[in-house]
């Protein structure tokens, strides 16, 4: 069926994910949903040196929120920060420079967050594809390590922050890729058959889809959605992907309308009128399984992942002092 979950998704794309989709899809926007002020709220966005991330950090300062950049490179971030701060006069905009395939280091930073900030909305954009099997310092799968137990520690040690707050929500930005994807619990960080980048990058977009649909259920005061941007020109895209781009770049979203959903469900009162737990493509949820594509997992899948990555993260969290 992989053939076939493949040809569909991708006449899909065509269709939905590029520019074109966009344009279509974008007629039937409220523009008045995003023309907001977010003064006293509080974001966090991963990712946020370029790209999606940037895009989206951006217009939540314009819109007068207090934003945390949280990004890897220290010198890129201060690009990016010093970009946003003189394009929207918005000085309440701040770095957090953090490995997310380091868990110790996403422990870490959440700690002293938790301390010294308020946080209203998560935006989880960060990720990465890498096509050949490369291990962390800590033995990690790194595309694993980095958009699946990432997302997931950061998510986890930042509810208690989220929860104290009212209209509190997190954002994952995942992948129509992860329409072609089963989740497959066994193999988490790919040890056994051929590695394959992007069917990896796709079962971790999964995984953060269910991580979405679980939270939800668990945190019933926190909005929680996951979202596919669309096909988008992006930096992590043209490095990630070149033949892709290549082919595709006349057709590609820009980083803003790659951005537009995840703006909307971070400030828009309509959001969250959706129930919480959803899959949104241009601002409206969609399905998570192509029609007949065999991709549903048991719920004891669902649940069973959970349980690994919580006994994995756990292995990295350094005790609380005293």
């Amino acid at each position: 069926m992989s053939w076939y979950r493949n040809a569909v998704w991708f006449v899909k794309g065509l269709r939905e994910y590029t520019r074109s989709g966009y344009d279509s899809a974008s007629k039937h926007f409220c523009p008045a949903d995003v023309e907001v002020t977010v003064a006293g709220r509080s974001f966090l966005v991963t990712g946020a040196n370029s790209g999606i991330g940037k895009a989206t950090a951006k217009e939540l300062a314009r819109r007068g929120g207090t934003v945390h950049l949280l990004g890897r490179n220290k010198e890129r971030a201060e690009v990016a920060r010093e970009e946003i701060v003189t394009e929207t006069g918005n000085q309440n905009v701040f770095l957090h420079i953090v490995d997310l395939s380091n868990p110790k280091e996403i422990w870490k930073f959440a700690e002293k967050f938790k301390t010294e900030h308020q946080l209203h909305v998560l935006v989880n954009n960060a990720g990465c594809m890498v096509n050949n099997r490369e291990l962390t310092e800590d033995g990690l799968e790194k595309n694993f390590a980095t958009n699946t137990l990432g997302t997931y520690i950061l998510t986890t040690a930042l509810l208690p922050l989220l929860e104290k707050e009212a209209d509190s929500r997190v954002i994952t930005v995942s992948s129509g890729g992860m329409l072609v994807q089963k989740l497959n619990i066994s193999d988490l960080q790919s040890e056994t058959g051929m590695f394959d980048g992007t069917m990896v990058y796709a079962q971790n977009k999964r995984q953060q889809v269910v991580l979405t649909e679980q939270w939800a259920k668990a945190h019933r005061n926190i909005h929680f959605s996951a979202m596919h941007p669309g096909w988008a020109d992006t930096p992590a895209v043209r490095s990630a992907m070149p033949e892709f781009y290549q082919k595709m770049k006349t057709r590609l979203r820009t980083e803003a309308q790659g951005a537009d959903t995840i703006l909307w469900l971070a400030v828009s009162a309509e959001a969250v009128k959706f129930p919480s737990g959803l899959f949104f493509q241009d601002r409206q949820p969609v399905s998570t399984h192509l029609p007949l594509a065999s991709t549903h997992s048991p719920a004891e899948d669902e649940e069973k992942l959970m349980e690994l990555l919580e006994e994995l993260s756990q292995k990295f969290q350094c005790p609380s002092p005293g």
